[in-house]
């Protein structure tokens, strides 16, 4: 009765909330606890909520650390086929209204993504960072965890963050800096 769309083999899990108007493509997943925005697409194959990649080691072995959080998606986001947006290990993931996520993009456990976002195709965003309103992220950028990544900031093409960047920043390369300087150095 509120528009929204649930396709044949996507799946929403058990407590999950989809908002009015928003569509599930084939094989679209939201599981337990995650919380989809109103005029939403998920497209196929997109798993909203699957479990950050959390674990402490003990000499060799890996012990998983349970991720008992959730996924907060806002109104009007999109999210392409086969991206993931993992659960937070507590509290919640975040993607902010407005925001557009391209096919294969991999958001981290505790990541909180800023309204009106753009992220491109293979970007990957490591665990609790923060991306202010507005930001951009080229195809294949990739954003280390714990930092900080300023309001309207444009990440470059396979550009590597490994610091927190201010606001209306643009970076290129590896490591990422100022896109004036990556040029400079490549001439």
């Amino acid at each position: 009765g509120d528009g929204t769309i649930v396709s044949s083999g996507a799946f929403v899990g058990r407590n999950a909330r989809i908002g009015a108007r928003t569509l599930l493509h084939p094989h679209a997943v939201v599981l337990a606890d995650c919380v989809v925005g109103e005029d939403c697409i998920l497209n196929a194959g997109c798993v909203i909520g699957s479990d950050g990649f959390g674990f402490v080691r003990v000499g060799v072995e890996q012990i998983k650390i349970p991720q008992i959080g959730n996924v907060v998606i806002g109104d009007r986001v999109e999210i392409g086929a086969c991206s993931c947006v993992d659960r937070a290990v507590t509290g919640s993931t975040i993607v902010g209204s407005g925001t557009k996520i391209d096919n294969l993009v991999q958001v981290g456990h505790n990541v909180v993504i800023g309204e009106h976002c753009t992220l491109c195709g293979q970007v990957g965003i490591a665990g609790s960072a923060k991306l202010g309103a507005g930001v951009i992220a080229a195809g294949q950028a990739g954003i280390s965890g714990h930092i900080e990544i300023g309001d309207y900031s444009l990440i470059l093409a396979q550009a590597g963050v490994t610091h927190s960047i201010p606001p209306k920043s643009r970076v290129s390369g590896f490591p990422a800096q100022p896109h004036r300087a990556t040029m400079e150095q490549q001439v």
